[in-house]
């Protein structure tokens, strides 16, 4: 059963991804995250094994589906080397990592200044850098019986996860879907119960886009008034799966795997951007570079108003020790990094539903991996 399983997982990417004409496809995808396919396995090729053992990482659920194929992938590959990545939320993971626990971390945000100095207790003789690898969309999910298609924008959205509105046949609501049926239903609003990159920029998007509506400080912890929590994305993305009247905010790959509607945004462009891919890389394209040398942290635009440009986006980055990583853990670390950040290792992502990193920022990642020490 296991191998049969194996075999359309992998034969459920290289369909996906010779229908979108992306590049040859050596890691492949997830039957979690895709519904459709075809073709004949894919064996991962050009993947360097290094090192041997258990390699423990942690941090960003957004990234989750992502890292199921990749390690995936590389075991297939590397049969000595174990990856043990466990999705417990990007401040657990960063936390983690600090603590000298982990090989290296995922988080939706980048490192602050006092991480980074942090850093340098476990990294000896160098510090931690942010290296870009999963970009995407923040998909705004729903369940509300009839209301399809259903358009919002950031004043909404700020005033309904600020429980300022609380029916969904709220007045403005009605102003953004005149056509719609929207049922005298309360609003389940649901957020993260963990500190998450995830909720980090969504608040970002909120305050930027909405700074009159949205009052509190953007971060990794929720602030915003009432609602209900549960953990990592897969939790809250289950509870509007199962809540009529629920909404909340995930990436894209969750709302695909549990066929969850999402809501499309009035960003002042002429028509309301949905929630894709291709409209995530459009606003992720307006990133600029923050980080300084081998740090490569990135400022996205939540403000967005370009045509198709869909603005509330994360990158997920690795964190890892530019120098002093442990003798016994690097080898594996340099090879599995070096992989992911690959062109084989990026063709994977967009049948996931995420976005591949752009030419001029994979290449800049790939060259500080071949730095690590």
């Amino acid at each position: 059963m296991k191998l049969q399983r194996k075999n359309r997982v992998r034969a459920l990417a290289v369909g996906a991804l010779a229908v979108s004409g992306a590049l040859a496809l050596s890691a492949c995808g997830s039957d979690d995250t895709t519904g459709a396919g075809g073709g004949g396995a894919a064996k991962p090729s050009n993947i360097k094994c290094d090192g041997k053992g258990k390699l423990l990482a942690s941090g960003s659920s957004a990234q989750k589906n992502a890292m199921d194929v990749w390690v995936q992938n590389y075991a297939g590959a590397c049969k000595g080397t174990e990856i043990n990545y466990q999705p417990t939320g990007s401040g657990a993971g960063v936390t983690t990592f600090l603590q000298g626990q982990t090989a290296f971390a995922g988080s939706d945000s980048a490192l602050k200044p006092d991480e980074v100095t942090k850093s340098k207790q476990v990294c000896k003789g160098g510090q931690a850098v942010d290296l870009p690898m999963v970009g995407g969309p923040i998909a705004v999910g729903y369940n509300v019986p009839g209301a399809d298609n259903l358009v919002l924008d950031a004043p909404t959205l700020a005033k309904i996860f600020d429980s300022k509105i609380t029916k969904w046949n709220d007045s403005a609501i009605k102003k953004l879907n005149p056509d719609a049926k929207l049922p005298d239903l309360k609003i389940q609003a649901f957020h993260r119960s963990d500190d998450s990159g995830t909720t980090d920029n969504f608040t970002k998007y909120l305050k930027g886009a909405a700074p009159g509506d949205w009052k509190h400080e953007p971060g990794k912890k929720w602030e915003g008034a009432g609602g209900q929590a549960a953990s990592g994305s897969a939790g809250v993305s289950s509870q509007v799966k199962q809540t009529s009247g629920a909404i909340s905010y995930f990436e894209l790959s969750y709302a695909t795997a549990s066929k969850i509607q999402t809501a499309k945004l009035n960003t002042g462009a002429k028509e309301p951007v949905e929630a894709t891919v291709d409209n995530a890389s459009k606003a992720i394209s307006e990133a600029k570079q923050v980080g300084k040398g081998d740090d490569l942290a990135l400022k996205l635009n939540y403000t967005s108003k370009a045509e198709g440009a869909y603005p509330i986006t994360l990158v997920t980055y690795e964190i890892a020790c530019s120098k002093g990583n442990k003798a016994e853990t690097l080898p594996a670390t340099k090879s599995f990094l070096t992989y992911i950040s690959s062109k084989d290792g990026q063709s994977a992502l967009k049948a996931l539903g995420y976005a591949p990193l752009p030419t001029e920022i994979a290449d800049k990642v790939r060259a500080t991996v071949a730095k690590i020490s």
